[in-house]
Order: structure tokens, then sequence, then C-alpha cells
């Protein structure tokens, strides 16, 4: 008997290699396509220069075109503003890597409120309301973008539900604090899974 390699026949570590290397390919493809065309994430950052973040969201762009057109409903500021009369709140969350979350205000058209909220990194967020009447059908975005903080006034457009949606596209957990006030009705707080009505809170906790 003889142990020598058939001719034509790859050696064992050889089909290794290939294996290996064909794993990491897919598994690069999945990081730099897949992944910020189907889910929204991109660690590389070339899914969003090449815009394949936007197809995980497809209606984004239609969204935020009926957003748009409305006048008067977001006026951003630099800084935070002045406390709006009403009811106050302050929320904070941690975001894990690739976490999302979403808090919404109940509001009847018309209600005015001021917001700011910072994050200790780069967060992608979607300010958007939509209509008790229509739903989500009918949801308008007034400011999609990647940032560590917002301020502004906001001005509610029908009665219906108005908040954030802010996503963590990075490696490292990001705190997020929110603070609020003005004719707020109530509080929802959306983390992917299940809707949940909170209460606000006036104070830091």
């Amino acid at each position: 008997m003889t142990d020598e390699q058939p001719t034509g026949t790859p050696s064992r570590g050889k089909i290794v290699l290939l294996g290996a290397a064909a794993v990491a390919t897919v598994t690069a493809i999945a990081v730099v396509f897949v992944f910020p065309a189907e889910f929204g994430i991109d660690p590389t950052g070339l899914g969003e220069a090449s815009g394949l973040t936007e197809i995980a969201n497809p209606q984004a762009g239609e969204t935020l075109e009926r957003g748009l057109k409305r006048k008067g409903v977001l006026t951003p500021s630099d800084t935070a503003l002045a406390p709006e009369p009403g009811q106050s709140d302050h929320w904070t969350y941690e975001l894990q890597p690739y976490q999302e979350i979403e808090l919404k205000y109940v509001l009847d058209k018309d209600a005015p409120i001021v917001f700011s909220w910072s994050a200790d990194g780069p967060l992608n967020y979607d300010m958007h309301a939509h209509p008790f009447e229509g739903g989500e059908a009918l949801t308008e975005s007034y400011a999609i973008a990647k940032g560590n903080q917002q301020h502004g006034r906001y001005v509610a457009a029908f009665s219906g539900i108005h908040g954030w949606h802010w996503q963590n596209r990075g490696l490292s957990t990001v705190r997020l604090t929110l603070v609020t006030s003005g004719r707020i009705v109530g509080s929802k707080v959306l983390d992917g899974r299940t809707e949940q009505d909170r209460e606000l809170s006036p104070n830091p906790r």
C-alpha cells in the first residue's frame, strides 16, 4: 500500500482552506450587502454610502415626502428650548448594538411640544407620526437622519401618535435621553416586538 495522494485530488488541508475562504466570502457579502439592504444593519458604513440601507425601509422616501409638505409642524433648534406649558417627560434608554426603539406621544391636533434628545453615540432616527384615522398607512416623517442629538418645537398636524424611531447601527451601547414638555396626552414605547403604554416621568429616573 502507499500513502501518496492520488494525482489531481486536493489535499485535506486545501479543502479546509477552500471551505474557510468560501465561508469568509459569504460572510463578507452578508455584512456589506445583505444586512444593509434587508435589515438596515451597516457595520462597515458601506451600505449607507451606497444607498443600500434605504432598501431596508423602502417607504422612507415616501413618508418623508409627505411630511415635508407640511408647514409649521417641525421647527428645529440648535439647542434645547424653554419648556412648553403642559406636562413634562424625561426618558432614558440604552440601545445595544443593532437594537432599535420607538417612543411615541399621543397628541391632539395642533398640540405643541418642545423636545430635546441627545445620545452618547450616533443613532439613525426617524421622527414621524400617523393619525388615529387611517393608521400607519398615512405615516408622515419630518426628519430622517443620523446624529447624536435633535432639538426643536413640534406642533401636531393631526390627532394621533407622534414620536421617534431610533436604531443603533454601531458596535457599542448608546445611551439616549429625551426631555419633552407640552400638551401631551399619553406615551407609548415599542421595542421592536411589543407596544406598551408608559407613564410620563417629569423627573429623571
